[in-house]
């Protein structure tokens, strides 16, 4: 990565880490983005130059890495692993990581609870990736690129996150969603 792009990394970083500070301080809907952008030393313009999708997308700043970790769980999973136990895997994997290496990883996923603008905006990140999914699964599994079964997989899968806001156990119904999700593709594959 040249200099250039390292400046607009860190500028981008600066961004989303000011958003983020400044959304758990005073709530989302308490922060505009010209004060973002201040606490970024950027000017407005900049910061919609780095977050085209708008007040959302600050939060939101690791979108770009997502489809080829949905698509690579399909694709580079082992022979014993079923595509839903894949994609579970990934889930698990990726909340427990945020877990471990960002201790406002609570707070993060406290803010998108109380906020519906995140929480719908959150949703709409992850049901983006449907297309690119549902041709992994699709491909893997030997089906047409269109297969109605691939698609409602993938669908499904990535709405596994929204479905489980708000309960008690969010593993443990994370848990359940993908052993049905497990069972009917099996079953569909299978025949």
């Amino acid at each position: 990565m040249g200099r250039r792009e390292r400046k607009k990394a860190a500028t981008r970083q600066a961004l989303a880490d000011a958003a983020l500070r400044l959304f758990m301080a005073h709530g989302y809907e308490g922060v505009g983005v010209r004060e973002v952008a201040e606490a970024a030393d950027v000017s407005v313009t900049t910061l919609f130059k780095h977050f085209p999708d708008g007040k959302e997308a600050l939060v939101f700043d690791q979108d770009a890495d997502r489809e080829a970790a949905l698509v690579a769980a399909v694709r580079e999973r082992p022979a014993d692993r079923s595509v839903p136990q894949a994609l579970r895997g990934l889930l698990e994997d990726e909340r427990s990581r945020r877990i471990r290496t960002d201790p406002r990883f609570p707070d993060f996923l406290r803010l998108i609870d109380a906020t519906p603008a995140l929480r719908e905006y959150a949703r709409r990140m992850w049901l983006r990736h449907e297309t690119a999914l549902a041709a992994a699964i699709a491909a893997d599994a030997g089906l047409s690129q269109d297969d109605a079964g691939a698609r409602a997989l993938a669908h499904f899968a990535l709405e596994a996150a929204t479905l489980v806001h708000g309960d008690p156990d969010p593993e443990g119904a994370l848990d359940r969603i993908f052993a049905l999700l497990d069972g009917g593709w099996s079953g569909l594959t299978a025949s």
